[in-house]
């Protein structure tokens, strides 16, 4: 166990930033995942700047890597286009 006071709160900030971070990766695989299950071209266009701007969002905060980021994107546009 951490024997200064500065790693012990290193320990709990870490902790808590896991979480935190866990929960937003979480929550843009879901979101992509809804995505990817749309059938309507129409709802899917209008939904796409939406899953564009989350999935900046978690790139901008580097819980996912920004080549990630713009892979997901592409294959996201090219799916709503070959609807």
């Amino acid at each position: 166990m951490a024997n200064h006071k500065s790693a012990i709160k290193r320990i709990r900030q870490t902790e808590k930033r896991r979480i935190h971070n866990r929960f937003y990766g979480k929550t843009m695989r879901n979101a992509v995942r809804q995505f990817r299950a749309l059938d309507d071209k129409k709802v899917a266009e209008e939904q796409l700047p939406g899953i564009m701007a989350l999935i900046d969002k978690v790139a901008r905060r580097s819980i996912i890597h920004k080549n990630k980021a713009a892979n997901l994107k592409s294959k996201l546009t090219r799916h709503v286009n070959s609807m």
